[in-house]
């Protein structure tokens, strides 16, 4: 299978472009691709916002940029893996399958290996976020958004004083906050929590969404409006040779111009057909929604050495998070979504548990919390738009106009070393 050459389309407009995935990301990325005059169709298997992007937090979580692998991480994970329950977790019988994205992540971990991530995650959440600025007014989309702030609470004096660090690079980068010493001074900001958080990081400038869901759909909309085209089809494979490349539909094959992998989760599968063989693994996340009224929520809450975030979702409240690396197959574990909620019991007394509605998503995972994005190996008329982890909803709007550099063949406003295929 040859490799297309790459060729100077910066002047060419109205190119057919397949984006394969319906999720946040792959809308993101049609979205803009179309701005730039191009003719561009969305596949997905089970139509918009059908996997991660349904469910998640609705966080645009921009100053987080430490990768989950740590230094010391690893010397934790046997207490945390131990706990079936606890904040990362691994089933015993996905184990010995998830060992060499184990081995990868655990390099991650190493000092040279973190360092280098970070930096790339700080360059990329700095243009997340001016990208999501122009994308929400591109598409008059403010009201869909909501800018409350996020409260990162901290039990006692030793754990917060661990978190110091983090704050330090973080306001390196260019994240605002504000640290708060005791229990009063977190009321002041989200009253109703338990007194047993003393500490807490205040980010005022952390945005949300209303709902991922309703955000996807809407921007889903504004591409269809403007002349875009959404088909539920599941792309069985992907080839190219040194002129072209095709999309197998099952039924037929299509061969548009360029081709852009934004699948999320099963994205690896496809673009192991182009010869890629990416350590993609697969971040299954829990959560419950709790109807309007469960809470007095006013800003985005995380309890961060629980594992898990409340948001506001449509008036409600979602509770979720926790790693679960458990692949695609296993079937859900909607205890984890119970012992989240009664931990929200527990730190938010008051709290309405009654009613909710319990999910269970995959997020795309690379080792060293870095996304995918760049050419395949097989063709420059592929490109891979995947693995954003937890952040995928964060990222969407950045990897967009990265993406549209790559098609066009411009410079992109970020260096993409550290997120290409070839890293691995």
């Amino acid at each position: 299978m040859g490799k297309v050459a790459a060729t100077d389309v910066s002047s060419q407009a109205g190119m057919t472009i397949a984006v394969i995935g319906g999720g946040i990301v792959g809308v993101s990325c049609a979205l803009r691709l179309q701005s730039l005059g191009h003719q561009v169709t969305v596949y997905d298997r089970k139509g918009l916002a059908a996997e991660a992007s349904a469910g998640n937090a609705g966080a645009f979580a921009f100053s987080e940029i430490i990768p989950l692998a740590t230094p010391g991480m690893m010397r934790k994970a046997p207490k945390w893996l131990l706990d079936p329950m606890g904040p990362l977790s691994i089933p015993p019988r996905y184990a010995l399958q998830l060992t060499p994205w184990l081995l990868r992540f655990w390099r991650a971990s190493w000092q040279d290996r973190y360092a280098a991530s970070m930096s790339a995650q700080a360059a990329l959440m700095g243009l997340a976020r001016a990208a999501l600025e122009r994308q929400i007014s591109d598409t008059d989309g403010e009201s869909l958004i909501q800018r409350d702030g996020q409260l990162q609470l901290f039990e006692g004096e030793k754990e917060y004083r661990a978190s110091l660090p983090a704050w330090e690079v973080r306001g390196a980068n260019g994240t605002r906050f504000d640290l708060l010493q005791n229990p009063d001074e977190i009321a002041e900001i989200q009253p109703g929590l338990s007194r047993q958080f003393t500490h807490a990081g205040y980010t005022p400038d952390w945005i949300n969404t209303v709902d991922p869901k309703t955000w996807c759909e809407y921007l889903a909309g504004q591409f269809l409006s403007r002349g875009g085209r959404i088909e539920v089809q599941e792309v069985k494979s992907l080839s190219a040779d040194r002129s072209s490349v095709a999309l197998d539909l099952g039924s037929h094959k299509i061969t548009p111009d360029r081709v852009v992998l934004a699948a999320g989760a099963w994205s690896h599968h496809l673009a192991r057909g182009l010869g890629d063989v990416l350590p993609l693994e697969t971040e299954r996340g829990y959560n419950t929604t709790l109807p309007a009224g469960a809470f007095d929520l006013r800003t985005h809450v995380t309890f961060g050495s629980h594992g898990f975030v409340a948001s506001k979702i449509n008036g409600g409240v979602r509770i979720g998070g926790a790693v679960e690396l458990g692949g695609l197959k296993l079937p859900p574990n909607y205890k984890r979504s119970e012992v989240l909620l009664k931990k929200a019991c527990r730190f938010m007394p008051g709290l309405d548990s009654s009613d909710g509605t319990q999910w269970m998503g995959f997020r795309p995972s690379m080792p060293d919390s870095l996304p995918v994005i760049g050419a395949s190996t097989a063709s420059d008329a592929v490109i891979y738009a995947f693995g954003h982890g937890h952040l995928g909803l964060t990222q969407s709007a950045a990897t967009a106009e990265l993406v549209a550099d790559l098609i066009r063949a411009r410079p992109p406003e970020i260096a993409l070393a550290a997120v290409s295929p070839q890293r691995f």
